[in-house]
């Protein structure tokens, strides 16, 4: 997600096929790859989001001509059988917090001022829904402005079940990254399913791991050929859910009956049927 009015383009690198190990199960009885102290855990196994954690952002920004409005409500976030759901809803000519319009709301919670490192591995087990501009993502931002704080998007899913992609925006790389990459899943095992999206952080570089494979890395070196490396800072985690905009539009060209989000999906979203389900979320710092 860019943190930022501008278009993102998906420069697709080369493609990488990986076998998957994950399951058709609710709850994972696993917590992730990475070894290492925890520093950050949560397997939303309360009953209401835990907001010494996490921070619904209202209305939080809106971008990327980007379709919904974010809201506090359990009507778009909630916790169900031990899973986080973010669940977009169609709600025509709704007015928020700023006076502005919109058809659609969603949620957007983050760790701002509660959460945040500097190096380690950030871990999420995710399954997300097919639907054609549908955008939900997983992702961490620097405490300051955009893009010089630094953007590291772990996930980014724009409906097409078979790809997934991970991105890494900063100073001199931004908006139209060069840094950003797509993994191909198997037909069985596609996004519709279970998988852990991870990134390893170090001084050194990002290596995104997609459960536990390695699909995608940027190094210090490759970043400094554009501008400043500036993942020495501290970064929040993200969880949001957004509908259409430059990025869905750039991959599926709809422009009706909204930018980068076909009537199907719009129904998708109208019958409560687009979904991102969140098992856990953990950061683990290496000794």
């Amino acid at each position: 997600m860019l943190y930022k009015k501008c278009i993102y383009v998906a420069a697709v690198a080369a493609a990488i096929t990986i076998s998957t190990s994950c399951s058709s199960v609710k709850k994972s009885s696993a917590t992730g790859y990475a070894k290492g102290d925890v520093v950050f855990f949560d397997d939303f196994s309360g009953t209401h989001l835990d907001r010494n954690k996490w921070t619904p952002e209202v209305p939080g920004f809106n971008g990327n001509n980007e379709l919904q409005t974010y809201v506090d409500s359990s009507s778009v976030m909630y916790l169900e059988d031990g899973l986080l759901v973010l669940k977009p809803k169609y709600l025509p000519k709704f007015k928020n917090v700023e006076g502005r319009e919109y058809d659609f709301i969603s949620a957007r919670i983050n760790t701002r001022g509660k959460f945040d490192f500097t190096y380690g591995t950030a871990e999420a087990r995710i399954k997300v829904t097919a639907g054609e501009g549908l955008w939900p993502a997983w992702w961490m931002l620097g405490n300051g402005a955009w893009p010089d704080a630094g953007e590291i998007d772990i996930m980014e899913y724009v409906g097409e079940p078979d790809w997934i992609s991970a991105a890494v925006h900063g100073p001199g790389y931004s908006g139209e990254t060069p840094f950003v990459n797509r993994l191909y899943f198997d037909k069985e095992h596609d996004a519709t399913q279970w998988h852990v999206y991870a990134v390893d952080w170090s001084p050194e570089g990002l290596v995104f791991k997609y459960d536990g494979a390695p699909m995608f890395r940027v190094t210090r070196k490759m970043a400094e050929h554009y501008g400043k490396w500036i993942f020495d800072n501290k970064q929040y985690l993200i969880l949001n859910y957004a509908l259409g905009g430059g990025y869905p539009a750039k991959i599926n060209g709809i422009k009706q009956p909204y930018y980068g989000l076909p009537e199907s999906s719009v129904n998708m979203v109208k019958n409560g049927e687009a979904k991102m389900w969140v098992d856990w979320v953990k950061v683990t710092k290496t000794r």
